[in-house]
C-alpha cells in the first residue's frame, strides 16, 4: 500500500526586535507546540544593553528548539534594504507570521512582502494596550509615548497599511491572533489567547525568596514622559519606605541616571542580562518588589505565581509629567496601574 503524501509543514517566521518580544515568541511557540517549526528573524536596535539581552535570549530560544538568524538592519540605509531583500524569500514562503512590534517602521516596511494566511501579534509590553486600542478605533498605528509631530506621507502610508494588515478582512482571508498577558480585549474577528508564561515557569525556578525589598525601574524618563528629578525623588521615597536594597534597571535606562539613583538612595543597581521575567525566576528574588507603571506589573504576577513574593505598584502623579509628554500619557499610566492592581490584587 502506497504511503500517503504529506503536505509541507506550516512554516512560521517571527520578526523580533527586543528581548521581551523574543521571550513572548518562545512562550507562544511553547504553548502552541510549534517550537520546531518557528524561525526567528532577530532585528536588534543599536542599544548595547538591549543587544546583550537579545543575544542571551537567542541562546535560550535555540535551546527551546527555535531556529534563529541575527540580522543588522540599522547599521545604514543600505543594510536596511539588504536585510529586507534577504528576508524576502522567507516572507514569501512562510504561512504564518509572528510579529513582536507592530509599530516598528522596519516591520511595517516589509509587511507588503508577506503573503501569509495567519498572523500572530505577541506582547511588546504595555505597547500592546495601545495597539489593541488603536486597532479597535481604526487609528493609524503610533507609539503611545510619542507626541504628535509633523506628518510624513511615507510613514502614514506604512502605518495605514499595517493597520489594515493586522485587521481581520474577509477579502484577505487572513486569521489574526493576539497572544497577550495585558489587560486588553481584541476587536471582533481577532482571536485572543493568554500568555501565562508557562515556558518561563517550567524552564526556571521556582526561585529562592529572601526577606528584602527591590525597586523595579522604568524608562519613562528616557522616553520623555516623566521628569528626571521627580522620578529620582520618587525612587528615593519608595526605597526609604520599603527599605529596598536593589534597583533593577530597565534595559533602556541611561548610565548617568542610574549613577545618580545609586548615589542618592544607596540602592545597588542591577542590570539583568535577560528579561526581568527570567531574572526573577533564576533568583534569588526579594519578598517585596515595587514597580512604577510598566509591563512587569502585569507579567511578574504570572511569572511568580508559585511564590510568596508581594508585588506593589507605585503611582506616577501627573505633576511628574514633562511639558512634552503626549496628551493622555497620565491616563495611560493610570490605566496600567489600576488594571494591574485589579487583576492581580497588587498593593
Amino acid at each position: 500500500m502506497a504511503a500517503k503524501k504529506r503536505g509541507p509543514k506550516r512554516t512560521t517566521l517571527a520578526l523580533v526586535e527586543s528581548p521581551a518580544q523574543l521571550l513572548n515568541v518562545v512562550e507562544w511557540a511553547f504553548q502552541a507546540g510549534l517550537e520546531g517549526q518557528t524561525r526567528l528573524a532577530v532585528l536588534p536596535p543599536r542599544e548595547s544593553a538591549t543587544r546583550l539581552q537579545l543575544e542571551a535570549m537567542v541562546d535560550l530560544a535555540r535551546e527551546a528548539g527555535l531556529a534563529a538568524t541575527w540580522y543588522e538592519p540599522r547599521k545604514s540605509a543600505a543594510s536596511l534594504v539588504a536585510v529586507a531583500w534577504e528576508l524576502f524569500p522567507r516572507l514569501v514562503k512562510a504561512q504564518r507570521l509572528v510579529v513582536g512590534d507592530p509599530f516598528s517602521r522596519f516591520v511595517q516596511a516589509v509587511l507588503p512582502l508577506a503573503d501569509v494566511s495567519e498572523v500572530v501579534v505577541v506582547d511588546d509590553g504595555t505597547a500592546t494596550i495601545s495597539f489593541i486600542a488603536q486597532l479597535t478605533r481604526g487609528d493609524r498605528l503610533s507609539r503611545w509615548h510619542l507626541a504628535e509631530g509633523g506628518r510624513d506621507v511615507v510613514i502614514d502610508l506604512l502605518s495605514e497599511h499595517a493597520r489594515d494588515f493586522f485587521s481581520p478582512s474577509e477579502r484577505d482571508g487572513r486569521s489574526i491572533e493576539v497572544f497577550t498577558s495585558m489587560p486588553v480585549q481584541a476587536p471582533p474577528g481577532i482571536r485572543q489567547s493568554a500568555n501565562t508564561f508557562a515556558w518561563t515557569r517550567s524552564r526556571f525556578g521556582p526561585p529562592v525568596v529572601v526577606e528584602a525589598a527591590d525597586v523595579i525601574g522604568t524608562s519613562l524618563v528616557e522616553t520623555g514622559v516623566v521628569d528626571a528629578e521627580r522620578y529620582l525623588a520618587g525612587v528615593a521615597a519608595v526605597a526609604e519606605r520599603f527599605g529596598a536594597g536593589r534597583y533593577f534597571a530597565h534595559r533602556r535606562e541611561e548610565v548617568a541616571k542610574l549613577a545618580l539613583i545609586a548615589a542618592r538612595t544607596g540602592l545597588t543597581i542591577v542590570r539583568p542580562d535577560v528579561p526581568l521575567e527570567i531574572a526573577v525566576r533564576r533568583g534569588p528574588v526579594s519578598a517585596v518588589m515595587v514597580s512604577y507603571p510598566s509591563t512587569v506589573t502585569h507579567t511578574l504576577p504570572l511569572v511568580l505565581l508559585d511564590t510568596p513574593v508581594e508585588l506593589a505598584v507605585a503611582d506616577v502623579p501627573t505633576t511628574w509629567l514633562t511639558p512634552g509628554a503626549p496628551v493622555g500619557a497620565g491616563d495611560f499610566l493610570e490605566h496600567v496601574t489600576t488594571t494591574a492592581r485589579k487583576r492581580h490584587q497588587l498593593s
